[in-house]
């Protein structure tokens, strides 16, 4: 009679389960979609960015030379036509003033050619060979200048060393890098993000990135979209730009991008 009673009561819960459970089931089905389910890559997707900044550079030598100076420490700032490098060349200085010494002496059996040739006492010929002798060493002149020139490296642009890779004192061959340098004026993120998105998200679009070394939110605004779509992953890469001067932001930090699509999308 006990066990009766107990299946009888078992049966109904199970049987009122098994019916709210159906109407749940029906509810779900006839709710509407959510903007979550419309766009769950939105809701999910963690899309990763990097600073990095618009311009950079190796500064190398150009000449064969001692490294006399060098203006500016790793992490210092400098200003466009700053000198950041300054090279021993006093082979180089030397060389230029015997091309000076060279130049001087066919000017002056230039000019004696040129007056024995109005006495009708000197050739065409070795008036010709004496002037040529004075464009030669105009030329030797001014590659000599030039070469000197490369003795005094000056900043392209204003910005901050951001690696030494020689010492003063050290003899460095021409090419061997001595800076890397970059401008941190303006800080550019680049990240990746489905094409699909491509349909909204244009140049000019404002959104906000979280910076993991200083843990605050910046504002930031697209710039500019890769020029292809990888087929393989179906994503672009995008360029954009902190919008405003924050001194604690450098190159290299890293954070995470907030998009959102606008409504309707």
């Amino acid at each position: 009679m006990i066990r009766r009673t107990f299946n009888g009561a078992l049966r109904a819960v199970l049987a009122a389960a098994l019916a709210a459970a159906s109407a749940s089931a029906a509810a779900q089905a006839a709710r509407p979609a959510t903007p979550a389910a419309a766009h769950p890559s939105l809701e999910r997707q963690e899309i990763r960015a990097q600073l990095s900044p618009r311009r950079y550079t190796t500064i190398a030598s150009e000449v064969g030379a001692r490294i006399s100076r060098i203006g500016v420490v790793e992490g210092g700032r400098f200003r466009a036509g700053q000198v950041l490098v300054a090279l021993d060349c006093s082979m180089q200085q030397a060389q230029l003033q015997k091309a000076k010494a060279v130049l001087a002496a066919a000017e002056n059996t230039y000019q004696a050619n040129r007056r024995l040739e109005e006495l009708r006492s000197v050739g065409k010929v070795e008036l010709e060979q004496s002037q040529a002798e004075v464009a030669k060493g105009k030329a030797d002149v001014a590659a000599s200048a030039v070469t000197l020139s490369k003795c005094t490296i000056a900043a392209p642009f204003a910005g901050r060393v951001a690696e030494q890779k020689a010492r003063e004192q050290q003899y460095v061959q021409p090419g061997q890098p001595l800076l890397d340098i970059l401008d941190d004026t303006v800080l550019e993120l680049e990240f990746i993000v489905p094409s699909r998105w491509l349909v909204w998200l244009k140049p000019g679009y404002a959104f906000q990135v979280s910076i993991d070394e200083t843990g605050k939110t910046y504002p930031a605004k697209v710039q500019r979209i890769g020029a292809r779509v990888d087929p393989v992953s179906q994503s672009v890469k995008l360029s954009a730009t902190v919008d405003g001067t924050f001194p604690e932001l450098i190159a290299g930090m890293s954070g995470r991008v907030t998009l959102s699509a606008p409504a309707g999308r």
